[in-house]
């Protein structure tokens, strides 16, 4: 395999040398990981994201269906054929340009031919990040689904998320005298998929029902760069994301006004568990045992002998409503609390939950400048006391531009890392010399190898501070933590109404 055309076929060809000085051959580039992309000086999320899906193919490639003559195809997998059709829940998405016809007549024809291709690998790339299955290529369109032939349980959060990044990406693409728009409708909602139509080449599998054309139309309705979704979807991603209510649309072909909804962004939201069910949460229910557990953790932590506390469970068994529940229960105990949420969209973003419990806490606004996010920073940071080498490299972790105040230090990137979780083990010790200190620290299933290595860092330091830690995941996350006399695990198991039975088990410590 030519890596140097590997990567120039990525757009990527600036880092022929940093592969060929670091000995990345062909053998060693499907095991490249997030940290290794960092160690090797690439410093972009976007370029990273790029490699790593790449990577992945790279990895478990499949064959793809056949294109028209001329046209690539990335990150897009063959559906298997299976004996017959199914009924199942899907997410429908349709992308297309906008004015692909006055583009026509701007451009040579194989000018066009080559803005399509472009346009096409770009929406294939970006549905495949996210799992999607790119069904056909239409001219200017795409039909794009979400949960065939692999489902997942967020297939409508995966389709809204690659909506808005395609049309961000759709917008940044380099074209000869004109600027590309795309629109984008999704819809959500059971069909019939899997039947075989058409023979040869022109063969496909059929999604029959009422989603696709709904999606089709929602699409056509679409402003310019915008994401519509019906209310199927809407129902699904709950506030994940911020909207504005269209109202109820008449839709050609069906029958009653559709209520639809244009996606705006990803919303401020940062507890899954909250956006997807609302803030008014029902009465905790069958988990009094678990519940007076993590109570006597607290009271424990509290005296300064840290606790640390990690909660396993299937989804949906309540790791985090128990999380909320003991939130609101010592409410009234002088603390510090803190939460941080991994997010399975940014598993290879080092630190993210650390970053966005910073930015969440210290209250940055979209709209706020760089100055105004800096003094922000420092009055959250003020009840810990840190020096200002570290508010520095704190800064800097949040992406705020260097500052006369807070020169930040000339570092290699390894002692950068190294300073900054220095940094944010301090910034805890700070907080708990002041106050006891309750650390919730969400779906660690999804953690990056960064907040990983910190996370192993702050475990070991708690056992000497006022801190409680709980962490929540899924059983197939792996803690190396379960030995220790200071670290108690409280595994979920399913309720059962007519024989209550304990649905703990509890490390060495009672």
């Amino acid at each position: 395999m030519d890596i140097s055309a590997w990567l120039r076929g990525l757009g990527l060809e600036r880092y022929e040398a940093v592969f060929r000085d670091n000995d990345v051959g062909a053998d060693v580039l499907p095991e490249l990981t997030a940290d290794d992309l960092i160690d090797l000086g690439i410093n972009s999320i976007g370029h990273r994201r790029k490699l790593l899906a790449a990577i992945s193919a790279l990895r478990s490639p499949l064959p793809n269906p056949p294109l028209p003559a001329g046209e690539g195809r990335v990150g897009v997998e063959a559906p298997p054929a299976p004996s017959s059709a199914e009924r199942r829940q899907l997410t429908v998405m349709f992308c297309d340009l906008v004015s692909s016809t006055a583009l026509a007549s701007q451009l040579d024809p194989e000018d066009l031919r080559d803005v399509i291709g472009v346009y096409h690998r770009t929406v294939a790339e970006i549905v495949g990040r996210f799992d999607g299955f790119v069904a056909k290529y239409m001219g200017d369109g795409v039909l794009a689904y979400f949960g065939y032939p692999r489902a997942h349980e967020d297939d409508a959060e995966r389709a809204v998320r690659a909506a808005l990044g395609l049309i961000d990406a759709v917008g940044r693409l380099e074209v000869k005298t004109a600027k590309l728009q795309g629109r984008v409708g999704i819809a959500t909602g059971l069909v019939v998929v899997g039947d075989l139509i058409g023979e040869g080449s022109a063969q496909e599998q059929s999604v029959v029902g009422e989603t696709p054309n709904l999606a089709a139309r929602l699409q056509a309705l679409a402003e310019p760069n915008t994401v519509v979704i019906a209310s199927g979807t809407r129902r699904l991603v709950g506030d994940l994301f911020e909207y504005r209510d269209l109202g109820a649309i008449e839709v050609k072909g069906i029958t009653a006004p559709v209520q639809a909804w244009r996606v705006l962004s990803p919303s401020a939201v940062a507890s899954r568990f909250e956006a997807l069910r609302g803030s008014v949460l029902t009465p905790l229910v069958g988990r009094d045992e678990e519940m007076a557990l993590l109570l006597r953790r607290w009271e424990r932590a509290k005296t300064g002998e840290g606790q640390v506390v990690l909660v396993s469970g299937e989804p949906g068994l309540g790791k985090s409503r128990i999380a909320v529940d003991l939130r609101e229960r010592i409410h009234g105990s002088p603390h510090f609390h803190q939460r941080f949420f991994c997010s399975p969209y940014r598993q290879d973003s080092a630190l993210y939950p650390f970053i966005e419990q910073i930015g969440r806490a210290a209250e940055f606004a979209r709209a706020d400048p760089s100055d105004i996010k800096l003094e922000k920073l420092e009055i959250l940071l003020v009840p810990a006391s840190l020096p200002d080498e570290d508010v520095a490299v704190l800064a800097d972790l949040v992406s705020l531009p260097k500052s006369e105040r807070y020169p930040l230090p000339n570092l290699s990137p390894q002692r950068r890392k190294e300073r900054t979780l220095e940094a944010l083990i301090r910034r805890l010790e700070g907080l708990a010399r002041r106050h006891p200190v309750a650390m919730i620290f969400e779906d660690a299933h999804w953690i990056d190898p960064t907040s990983r290595e910190l996370l192993d860092l702050i475990v070991e330091r708690v056992r000497s501070l006022p801190v409680m830690l709980i962490v929540t995941f899924r059983p197939e996350f792996r803690p190396s933590w379960s030995g220790e006399p200071h670290v108690t695990t409280l595994v979920l198991n399913r309720l059962r109404s007519a024989f209550p039975e304990c649905s703990c088990r509890a490390g060495r410590r009672a």
